[in-house]
């Protein structure tokens, strides 16, 4: 089986298992793009989910008007279809708030952190079979939560009770993109998602060598990424030896 067919596999999988997970008020909302947003999403993983990648980014979950809307990570609307080609119906969450519309690739809306983030790769590599040939990007969760008022739920900010069958879950998702792709590096977008990495890193010790970096997260809740996300970033990944200064 290809290394794309099993990133899909995998994908369906972890949909199918967070299916039967709950969550408790203040969570109103859980959109999953995994399943409404699939076809998108898994052209995403068959265009460009084969062969073994170098470094595969992993980011924490969907933003409002990126992987909510196109089921690509940090999928911004222009970067998802007018850079990787990529166009596909996206239905609706089973429950949808009133005032966060899903409406796929017809959002107005564009995702900062999705912009930042592919239109570094963008500039850099060119070509999206260019940047593919040696990267990937993948999210350790793929829900989106919102309480009833609209607001959003990061996975960071629930209760550790709530979340322990989710993240059994997502860390066995994480550990078999590693497997499946078997990266040098596996680099997480901010905070969390290093320490998911780190987690995979230890769980599969003795099973899969690499190594764990961490780059700067492009949201505009940060000052830093305000003032020069795409330098700080490559900064980072040259100081780590990923990329070579220009």
């Amino acid at each position: 089986m290809s290394t794309s067919a099993r990133l899909i596999q995998a994908a369906r999988d972890l949909n199918e298992g967070l299916l039967a997970v709950n969550f408790e008020p203040p969570t109103a909302y859980v959109y999953r793009p995994l399943d409404y947003a699939r076809a998108p999403h898994e052209l995403y993983l068959s265009r460009y989910g084969e062969g073994q990648k170098r470094v595969v980014f992993v980011g924490m979950n969907p933003g409002p008007f990126g992987m909510t809307q196109t089921g690509v990570p940090f999928g911004e609307i222009a970067a998802v279809r007018d850079w990787m080609k990529i166009e596909a119906p996206v239905g609706k969450p089973d429950k949808e708030h009133p005032k966060r519309k899903v409406t796929g690739f017809a959002c107005k809306n564009s995702e900062v952190s999705g912009r930042r983030l592919w239109g570094l790769f963008a500039q850099r590599f060119g070509s999206p079979e260019s940047f593919f040939q040696e990267h990937f990007v993948a999210n350790y969760c793929p829900l989106v939560f919102m309480e009833e008022g609209g607001r959003n739920r990061t996975p960071d900010k629930l209760p550790a009770h709530e979340t322990e069958a989710m993240e059994a879950l997502c860390d066995k998702h994480l550990r078999d993109v590693i497997t499946i792709l078997e990266p040098e590096w596996v680099i997480g977008i901010g905070g969390f998602a290093e320490e998911r990495a780190l987690r995979a890193q230890e769980s599969l010790k003795g099973k899969a060598q690499f190594k764990v970096g961490r780059v700067l997260h492009p949201s505009p809740a940060s000052p830093l990424a305000n003032r020069d996300w795409a330098g700080e970033a490559t900064r980072q990944l040259i100081k780590l030896g990923i990329w070579k200064a220009a």
